[in-house]
């Protein structure tokens, strides 16, 4: 028997932007980070880009990426965000790939997804084709390479999918061992029955499909996998690779592929270091000569299949009922309160099914009078998302416009496809895998259907909300706060339904605080300044102006006028209306002028009102991350006062206190919580700016002295960032020797800190270092220049601090 191991790593988040912004916009429970998608980056999908090895003295012996080593597929909607918001991320995943062709006999570690995660079975048939479509274009133009494989979103799976995927020349995907029926030898007549995931996981299969067409199945092996998410096995690297060739016997012939399928995020975010736990299994089975390391189309090359399967439709890996958990209270969740049920998934699922084939019959009917054929210009669209440049966008419109079209035209046809795009992705499968209808993954599907129901209504001239919503209705959450699904959708989709005239609203607002370019873009619009005035008198302020807004997703555009009265703290009174006329904006300008600057600030907002109309616009119709950012401001103020007021009672009274407390007396509770607030402040400060030795250190005794609890959560994500700073200046200059210097010395004050440091970009640059800068000034060093030999002498002692082991990191020179 010739062993062969596979581990593949299902990296995918759902996406999390704006329907409206095409942005992440802030999550509170994502703190430190901006939002998941930043956190589970650091924590995972850059760490397995850069993940360590370690010796038994738990050093560093070598820095390495396991996507070249593994099986993978990420996300289509995940590697867009990685490619505008973690680029170097991005790029060692893409170039992990070609690495593994090169070492995989040709054949690439990654496989395509599903578009954006929609469970196959239960899509109608034109979205099985358009996702499958649209996650084979998305990554042939990343990977610069046709997929051998797909992943099904958790390997939700019937026929009419697989001949689909077979159809589009894809060659194989994964499915856990519960969906395999039964199985038979190529040339037999006698079938084998394997259900309840008795089947052979070691060796591939095919199955024949309907149309004649085959597609050849791999069936993961079920308890390894299963251990890797729930029983603690990325604990040990040794233990992880014996459990991995626990999965051979001796009693087999041929060649045997032990294979294990598991999401990507078990590597770092659900589990500490579990990518330091994949790489070092990986490296002690390769230097031991355990397996082969491969990928499945390596395997399937050389080891055709020799058994026939049949699969049981409509089942995946996450649901003992088929797919019931996305569409019923099939008793399967995710562990939340006592007493909750799911009977939400139903309504919610028929709300959106409803929808959908209203919208689809509606949408054939308008889009034929712009496109040739309205569904092959949904499936193309494609290229427009992958690329909106001028370019791309007029080449699609030529290519299925039936006449050429005008610009009203084509932002009609753009949003048509937007629609179908939004129409989607509602069915993204996070919506209904977790446990109530208020959560932030179902929020996030009714908002995609909240933007179709605008595009509709703007496009078909039907108003599909009414009947939406009352279905929404019966989906009743288990949060007796949060009611129903109706009540979701008035408290969280909304107030998000953007258009451009609150785009305008916001620009107006910020701009009492920002100063913008003539052009500017916030989001995915684009603002033309045509005109901006903007007046003080104390602290309130006066803003006119009028502008070209443009949507750069449907080239959708509006010429607006604006007048925000800021009267001071949170008091902003914004309105926006279309430009009507040069006359008509000139005479509001100067009567609202006019009253501000005598200060009838009553008489002002009466004008505005006169003259704009309504909606008004407050700090409250803002964008959540500049509406934070306006608010700091705005308590600036009040916290440096807090601070001062603290301070005093900290600086002027610590004599005092310590007497009490050398004698035994209670020291006051409001002194600890003054010293907490100081010492706290005065540490981040000191991680985020100074990073002096001495007073750093003065600051730990105080800590010491008073046991207040530091704010570590907060203080090493400042160490974590000023120490990326530094990296990257060091990384910017690494022949100089002052630069050296002042890295090493900051590790070593972070090695005596008693908060968690994080050395990863500095490790990964030391790292890079050694393997480029190094060995020229060891050579010289070893020559006798005598700024080499300083120049190594401290290089090795920052390399000893971030823990390398140096003879083996170091060239030989």
């Amino acid at each position: 028997m010739k062993r062969f191991l596979c581990i593949h790593g299902h990296f995918y988040q759902p996406p999390r932007e704006n329907p409206w912004l095409e942005a992440i916009e802030t999550q509170d429970s994502a703190f430190p980070y901006h939002d998941w998608n930043k956190r589970i980056t650091a924590e995972c999908y850059a760490n397995n880009a850069s993940s360590r090895i370690l010796d038994d003295q738990m050093r560093i012996v070598d820095i390495v990426s396991n996507y070249s080593k593994i099986s993978f597929d990420m996300g289509p909607t995940l590697l867009q965000w990685l490619e505008k918001n973690s680029l170097e991320t991005y790029t060692a995943v893409i170039e992990a790939d070609r690495l593994s062709i090169k070492l995989r006999s040709g054949h690439g570690a990654a496989m395509a997804q599903a578009y954006n995660h929609m469970i196959m079975p239960l899509a109608s048939p034109r979205d099985k084709k358009t996702q499958i479509e649209w996650g084979i274009k998305d990554f042939s133009s990343r990977f610069g390479r046709d997929p051998e494989g797909m992943w099904l979103p958790e390997t939700a799976v019937d026929m009419e999918t697989l001949d689909i995927m077979a159809a589009m020349g894809l060659q194989f995907t994964v499915l856990a061992p519960n969906q395999a029926r039964r199985v038979r030898k190529k040339g037999s007549r006698e079938w084998l029955d394997v259900s309840g995931a008795k089947i052979d996981p070691k060796v591939p299969y095919v199955c024949n499909l309907p149309s004649g067409r085959k597609i050849n199945l791999f069936f993961y092996d079920g308890p390894i996998s299963r251990a890797v998410a729930f029983e603690r096995l990325l604990d040990s690297g040794v233990g992880f690779a014996k459990r991995l060739m626990s999965g051979f016997s001796e009693r087999e012939q041929g060649n045997k592929l032990m294979h294990i399928a598991t999401d990507g995020e078990s590597y770092g975010h659900h589990h500490r270091f579990g990518e330091m736990a994949l790489s070092y299994a990986l490296h002690h089975i390769e230097t031991n000569d355990l397996a082969r390391i491969t990928n499945y189309g390596e395997f399937l090359e050389e080891n055709p299949p020799q058994h026939e399967v049949e699969i049981f439709e409509n089942s995946s890996w996450s649901c003992i009922h088929g797919v019931e958990r996305w569409r019923s209270d099939c008793g399967c969740n995710s562990g939340g309160q006592p007493g909750w049920n799911q009977h939400w998934r139903g309504p919610l699922r028929e709300a959106l099914d409803r929808l959908r084939d209203e919208i689809a019959e509606n949408y054939e009917k308008v889009a034929s009078k712009h496109f040739k054929d309205p569904w092959k210009a949904r499936e193309d669209y494609i290229d427009i998302i992958l690329d909106r440049s001028d370019p791309s966008t007029d080449g699609f419109f030529r290519k299925h416009s039936l006449k050429r079209l005008g610009r009203k035209q084509i932002t009609a046809a753009l949003k048509l496809l937007e629609l179908q795009r939004h129409a989607m992705l509602m069915y993204t499968s996070c919506g209904w895998f977790f446990d109530d209808i208020s959560g932030i993954e179902t929020v996030q599907v009714i908002q995609y259907a909240g933007r179709a129901v605008q595009l509709a209504k703007e496009t078909m001239g039907k108003d599909y909300e009414p009947e939406f919503v009352a279905k929404l209705a019966e989906a009743k959450s288990n949060v007796p706060e949060r009611g129903d699904g109706a009540r979701v959708y008035e408290e969280f989709v909304r107030p998000t339904v953007l258009d451009l005239e609150k785009v305008a609203a916001h620009y107006a607002i910020n701009s009492v605080y920002e100063d913008y370019e003539e052009r500017a873009t916030i989001y995915c619009y684009n603002i033309h300044r045509l005109d901006y005035r903007k007046l003080y008198a104390g602290s309130a302020v006066l803003v006119t102006g009028r502008c070209l807004i443009t949507s750069k997703i449907t080239r959708e555009d509006e010429r607006l006028s604006f007048c925000v009265l800021y009267m001071g703290n949170h008091d902003f009174n914004c309105g926006v209306r279309k430009f009507v006329g040069n006359k008509s904006y000139q005479d509001m300008k100067e009567q609202i002028k006019k009253a501000f600057e005598s200060g009838s600030f009553a008489d002002a907002v009466r004008l505005l009102d006169t003259h704009l109309g309504s909606p008004t616009y407050s700090l409250k119709d803002l964008f959540r991350d500049e509406q934070r950012a306006i608010l700091d401001i705005l308590i600036r103020e009040t916290m440096e006062a807090f601070e001062d007021a603290y301070r005093r009672m900290f600086e002027e009274n610590r004599l005092l206190m310590s007497f009490l407390k050398d004698t035994g007396v209670p020291v006051p509770k409001g002194f600890y919580t003054a010293a907490e607030f100081i010492l706290n402040l005065d540490l981040k400060k000191q991680l985020q700016e100074d990073f002096d030795r001495e007073t750093i250190q003065g600051i730990l005794n105080e800590f010491g002295k008073w046991k207040v609890p530091m704010e570590k959560t907060s203080l090493e994500f400042a160490l974590k960032n000023r120490l990326e700073d530094a990296a990257e200046i060091l990384s910017g200059k690494p022949l100089d020797l002052l630069s050296l210097k002042e890295m090493t010395e900051m590790v070593d004050i972070s090695l005596k800190l008693p908060i968690r440091h994080n050395f990863w970009l500095a490790q990964n640059n030391y790292y890079r270092m050694a393997k480029t800068v190094y060995p020229d000034f060891a050579r010289r060093a070893k020559a006798g220049d005598r700024k080499a030999s300083l120049w190594v002498q401290q290089f090795k002692t920052l390399g000893e601090k971030l823990n390398f082991k140096l003879e083996a990191v170091l060239p030989a020179v």
